[in-house]
């Protein structure tokens, strides 16, 4: 079993954090998308992986290389963002027949791996949403098996949303359809889909059964991040490195405050993940992201997400502020 993480994208909605840095690295609850996906796979016992990277890819590269030295991972660039088909279209040379089980590096699935991994032939995450327009869209028979996937349909016959975690047994196939849909020009969007490929491959007799994820984050744009924050650190209790100086600091949990911290005479959460070596003073902060190295003054910051090497003076409420960044609001 093999694991492809495309994490190539640009992050668009996450501008202008996305300009310094991969929306995969982007921190969430004390970590990062990336590794909060990458150990799930590793305790589920995959330890082969490709990663499709693309706009600064080598950081991607580089935080791999360093926190993963026991893994097997191999990098596949796509220089074209022609989409997610063309993405895992990429990867046919590294796969060859082997089975792959495909997680976005935007979307946090909470499932259980090693279930997923038994279940024998083709599978697909889904979740039962209200708006399924926004998504691929899974249809299924009476029987319980998938017997059509459509990308963003107007109308849909399926409240049951495609989650980004594939598992695919019939990989020989997967690469024909992504080859056939390239070679026909088969877009959608502009794009080439990875739910058409899909479809593709049940027409062709391809079997796909669904696998029903307990909980579903996107991570692709700042209030669903946030969101997501919050969420993962009531289910983790949140984190507070014992290398930090606090003074007359009030906490509300659940917090996350990495090494190196400097706080005094403010007020931490709740919901609040702060990167390592950053200095705060009378603040108050609340169901927010702050970056590493950064350094807020009589701030009030409630639902904002603010970059690595930021200095913030003054006060206001909401923020989105990317990486290098000085604002003075006094």
């Amino acid at each position: 079993m093999k694991a492809i993480i495309p994490v190539a994208g640009a992050g668009t909605k996450l501008r202008p954090h996305t300009y310094t840095q991969p929306k995969a690295l982007i921190p969430l609850a004390g970590r990062t998308l990336l590794s909060i996906i990458i150990d799930q796979l590793r305790e589920g016992g995959i330890r082969e992986f490709i990663l499709i990277v693309g706009h600064l890819g080598d950081k991607i590269q580089d935080f791999v290389q360093v926190n993963y030295p026991d893994l097997d991972c191999k990098f596949v660039h796509q220089s074209d963002r022609c989409g997610l088909g063309h993405a895992i279209w990429l990867t046919r040379e590294d796969v060859g027949d082997d089975e792959i089980l495909i997680a976005l590096g935007d979307t946090i699935c909470e499932y259980d791996v090693k279930e997923l991994l038994a279940i024998e032939g083709s599978v697909l995450g889904v979740k039962k949403v209200d708006d399924p327009r926004s998504f691929g869209v899974a249809e299924i028979d009476e029987e319980g098996s998938i017997n059509r996937v459509v990308e963003k349909p107007q109308i849909p016959k399926s409240n049951m949303a495609l989650v980004g975690l594939y598992k695919i047994h019939e990989t020989r196939m997967l690469f024909e359809c992504l080859d056939s849909n390239l070679r026909e020009g088969k877009t959608n969007r502009d794009e080439y889909s990875l739910t058409d490929a899909l479809d593709c491959m049940i027409h062709r007799g391809a079997g796909f059964r669904p696998f029903r994820v307990n909980n579903w984050f996107d991570c692709g744009k700042k209030e669903s991040l946030l969101e997501s924050n919050a969420t993962l650190l009531k289910k983790l209790g949140g984190d507070i490195s014992p290398d930090h100086l606090f003074e007359n600091v009030i906490i509300i949990p659940p917090v996350s405050i990495a090494r190196g911290c400097e706080i005094r005479n403010t007020i931490i959460g709740p919901n609040v993940a702060i990167g390592e070596r950053t200095v705060i003073n009378y603040s108050i902060v609340r169901d927010s992201i702050i970056g590493s190295f950064s350094k807020l003054f009589d701030v009030v910051l409630n639902d904002s997400l603010i970059g690595s090497d930021t200095e913030i003076k003054g006060e206001t409420r909401t923020l989105n502020i990317g990486d290098n960044t000085e604002i003075d609001l006094g």
